[in-house]
């Protein structure tokens, strides 16, 4: 079955919900002025790419991370002043500051490219200035850690020497000390931030403080040696002198102890303090200011105009489609009983379990090689960026999502890695591993991501930004692939994708439940469980994954309904002149687009022809 002829639920609803704030967007994108005289067009095009730049500079000096994720160590020796009103301030008025300036540049001489560079950076800072309204930073900055999004699990993968720092320089281990300082004060920075939550009744859950309690004292456990944080202890390059060996092994155990002893603050704080005090409800709109932020972060997530019961009524018609297509599956293997003893069989038999760590490795090695062969058919845009596929480390793996994916360097130096969980391995059913890789690795993430970040006639904004819709909209569409390349033949490996969009179907029901519906982590995981053939680990880690992050679930369905449709549109409007290669070139080589811009150029390709 060829993903293009599903008729997807709610397309055409989310393409009528886009015209009622993109349709002038659309018509004025389409008319750069031809008359406009070239200088004109150069000087446009010169005063925006400027702005472009300062603007960049000044986000970078604001987040130094960002800096060093793209391998610009100028600021390689701090994390940033998160957390802080001086931090917010200075954002917010970065972002007037950047549209007083895009409002002095004339649109209408620049290109169709920059015209579409100009309304991305306008609706980018649109969008800060709103998330940094009063209002809601009095709803969010008191809650700044969760289980799901929080320095304390960020930080020991990013200090190990294993992600985007560098270990190479005797400056490098130095500037990791600086940044050891900074975690420190970032924590207790934290410390006092929820202390103005509960002046203000504005709580976090206990569900996911008590989570982050659980993950502070895994990580306290630790002797020192063993910790992420000593890693770069043991790998001293070769070249450096064994008195500076000697000094940073000794200033590393110290500022280490420091974090540590920062953890058993944030630790105590949590279990003695404010846990007591914590919501036992679980949902945004039973916490003081949250529906007003819910609905802020729907708007965010999708960059489109839609409400929680239009999305929770979205999800519950596309998880009876599926559940239709996961009955055809069973009557194809010849399975005698109901869907959900079905559902109970896959779970539990051993032919769709990993043997080992070693061999469920294997088999995404394999997939990869795989998918490899295949890309050409359906790509002429690839990444030069290689991609690494590991299992995620083990002090971080209970918590984790089922995969995940983190970016190289834009240069190709550090490659992309994609993550799979192996905790609680026999819950790893083997029924979805071709999706997952599709979706995280190749074509999905590490395409999207990685051929923004090459792609240097981008502004900045455009190759390290983007959209959650566009972002996690073109992976789950990435999923679809395989039932062209043939993946999807083997009916356990369609079992297994059908489950992961059903995955995403009932993300769209779930979230808007616990944000929108007052439904209870409970009913949450019943409604899953019912709906699914995941097993209740998997299910337990997805719903207090929604409760942790609000809204994100929402962006995969939204973002790849809106790609297929947008697909379909190509095909019938091209007939013979469509050519997928050319239609994923498109989708691809700008970033991350909201919605709405990304229709309106897909709009004027096939107006153009499809060439």
């Amino acid at each position: 079955m060829k993903f293009t002829r599903i008729a997807f639920i709610g397309a055409s609803a989310l393409s009528l919900a886009a015209c009622a704030t993109t349709g002038q967007l659309a018509n004025s994108e389409a008319v750069a002025d031809p008359a406009a005289p070239a200088s004109a067009q150069d000087a446009a095009h010169d005063a925006l790419f400027a702005l472009f730049d300062d603007a960049d500079e000044r986000s970078l000096a604001l987040n130094p991370m960002s800096a060093l994720f793209r391998g610009d160590m100028r600021y390689a020796d701090r994390l940033g002043d998160y957390l802080t009103d001086e931090y917010n301030d200075a954002s917010r008025a970065d972002a007037e500051l950047n549209l007083r300036r895009l409002g002095q540049i004339d649109r209408s001489a620049l290109t169709p490219t920059d015209q579409l560079a100009y309304d991305v950076f306008a609706y980018d800072q649109r969008q800060a200035i709103k998330g940094l309204a009063p209002e809601l930073l009095a709803v969010t900055e008191v809650r700044p850690v969760n289980h799901f999004s929080g320095f304390h699990t960020f930080y020991p993968g990013f200090a190990s020497g294993q992600s985007a720092a560098p270990f190479e320089t005797v400056e490098d281990y130095e500037n990791n000390l600086k940044r050891h300082e900074n975690y420190v004060e970032l924590s207790d920075r934290a410390i006092a931030r929820f202390r103005e939550g509960l002046a203000s009744g504005v709580l976090e859950t206990q569900l996911t403080i008590g989570n982050v309690i659980s993950q502070l004292d895994t990580q306290l456990a630790m002797d020192i040696e063993e910790s992420p944080f000593w890693m770069p202890v043991t790998n001293f390059p070769d070249d450096f002198s064994e008195a500076d060996k000697s000094r940073l092994t000794t200033e590393y155990r110290a500022s280490i102890e420091d974090i540590y002893a920062a953890h058993e603050r944030m630790r105590d704080f949590l279990r003695d303090e404010y846990y007591a005090e914590a919501r036992t409800s679980v949902g945004l709109s039973q916490m003081k200011g949250g529906p007003a932020l819910y609905r802020q972060l729907i708007e965010d997530t999708t960059t489109l105009p839609l409400t929680a019961d239009y999305l929770h009524n979205l999800g519950l018609a596309e998880v009876a489609r599926i559940k239709t297509g996961l009955e055809e599956i069973k009557a194809e293997v010849g399975f005698d009983g109901t869907l959900n003893e079905f559902f109970d069989y896959v779970r539990t038999d051993a032919q769709f379990k990993p043997e080992s760590r070693a061999a469920l490795t294997q088999n995404y090695y394999d997939i990869g090689k795989q998918v490899d062969a295949k890309i050409g058919d359906y790509f002429s845009l690839v990444p030069e960026t290689p991609l690494l596929i590991k299992p995620y480390e083990e002090y971080r793996e209970q918590f984790s999502a089922g995969g995940s994916y983190e970016s190289g360097a834009p240069d190709g130096s550090r490659p992309g890695t994609f993550y799979f969980n192996a905790y609680d391995l026999p819950s790893r059913l083997t029924t979805g591993n071709v999706t997952l890789y599709l979706h995280e690795g190749a074509p999905g993430h590490h395409f999207q991501i990685s051929l923004a970040q090459e792609n240097e006639d981008l502004p900045a904004f455009m190759r390290f930004g983007g959209k959650t819709s566009y972002v996690e909209g073109w992976a789950l569409y990435a999923e679809t692939l395989g039932y062209e390349m043939g993946f999807y033949d083997d009916p356990w490996n369609r079992y297994g994708t059908l489950q992961d969009e059903q995955l995403r179907a009932m993300r769209l029901v779930v979230d808007t439940g616990l944000h929108a519906k007052g439904w209870t982590r409970q009913q949450a995981i019943d409604f899953m469980l019912a709906n699914s053939g995941m097993t209740e680990t998997e299910v337990v880690a997805e719903v207090e994954r929604y409760i942790a992050i609000p809204s994100q679930a929402l962006a995969y369905k939204v973002g790849a309904l809106k790609i297929q449709e947008l697909r379909e549109r190509a095909e019938q409007q091209l007939g013979d002149r469509f050519d997928i290669r050319d239609f994923h070139a498109q989708v691809l080589d700008t970033g991350a687009l909201p919605l709405p811009v990304l229709e309106a150029k897909i709009d004027r390709w096939i107006a153009g022809g499809g060439g």
